[in-house]
């Protein structure tokens, strides 16, 4: 088995793991815009002062105030504007103050927004499938937790101190976890946070979870959420977005992958750990879901 714990939202975090690749204290003043559209990364904000209007491409601008805490698992585009934006076509370029220090805005313009915004990144083979499983967009109010963890990150990324990486990466998945049991699970898109927050669809996610190595059926797990088959099968597909055996063999697959990029293992001491009985039985299965063989994946993925 994978060293990661069997609570569902906890090994999904813990898989995907998660590295600071910025994080900046910024600060602005008067009117200002800042763009990006060459992102593809997880970003997280904290408000620390103020207000700003922040547009992520797809959705609609929300405000931003102080206490305010926004996390985007996949980010593919955005703009941070103050609530009037400037002109457009006026060129808004970031002034670099101190290490990890920012300013936008005219200079001689009094600050009136403070803000902790990090990108970071998610070191795993199986990226897309688990970010799939996560909310597109948190914005929770007044959680001090998360608004208390964001400047501690800040502050571990500008010092050389030793276990530095793996401090990182254990603040970031709390911070991840945090976050994401922060929403409210009736605005929830089908998912894992909604499926969790029905707790007999919990009690099947957790078995599936648990026992990757054990051979599962709709008939078990809908045993496990004291519920009917059918009606079993009907709610998870509603609230989770997946069939269960679909779920199932996805998170087997995410528990592959990332044996297979850690090397150490044969394929069919990989095929027992994620509930196959012989490699050619995974082998088969791993073709259907990625569309090559398990060492043709990984010598994909570690060359």
């Amino acid at each position: 088995m994978l060293d990661s714990p069997s609570d569902p939202l906890s090994s999904v975090v813990t898989l995907l793991k998660p590295a600071v690749s910025v994080s900046k204290m910024v600060e602005a003043g008067g009117h200002w815009l800042v763009e990006r559209h060459d992102t593809a990364s997880p970003f997280y904000c904290a408000m620390v002062e103020g207000r700003c209007r922040l547009h992520v491409i797809g959705r609609d601008p929300v405000t931003l105030k102080a206490g305010d805490f926004v996390l985007i698992p996949h980010l593919q585009g955005f703009n941070m504007s103050s609530e009037v934006p400037p002109p457009p076509h006026v060129p808004q370029l970031p002034l670099e103050t101190g290490p990890g220090q920012f300013r936008l805005g005219a200079i001689e313009a009094p600050v009136d927004m403070r803000a902790l915004v990090g990108h970071c990144s998610f070191d795993t083979p199986a990226r897309s499938l688990l970010v799939s499983l996560l909310p597109e967009m948190i914005h929770v109010s007044d959680q001090n937790r998360l608004t208390t963890l964001v400047p501690v990150i800040h502050e571990e990324t500008r010092a050389d101190r030793p276990g530095r990486g793996l401090i990182l990466e254990r603040l970031l998945e709390v911070l991840l976890i945090e976050a994401l049991r922060s929403d409210q699970a009736t605005t929830l898109p089908p998912g894992l946070l909604r499926g969790l927050s029905d707790p007999q669809l919990s009690a099947a996610l957790q078995r599936i979870h648990a026992e990757p190595d054990s051979p599962l059926s709709v008939s078990e797990l809908a045993k496990a959420a004291g519920m009917s088959r059918s009606g079993f099968f009907e709610r998870f597909r509603r609230q989770v977005g997946r069939a269960p055996l679909q779920y199932a063999i996805e998170w087997r697959m995410a528990l592959a992958k990332t044996l297979l990029r850690q090397g150490g293992l044969t394929i069919s001491e990989i095929a027992l750990k994620v509930g196959y009985g012989s490699a050619s039985a995974f082998g088969l299965a791993f073709v259907r879901h990625e569309g090559l063989s398990p060492g043709a994946f990984a010598n994909k993925i570690r060359g």
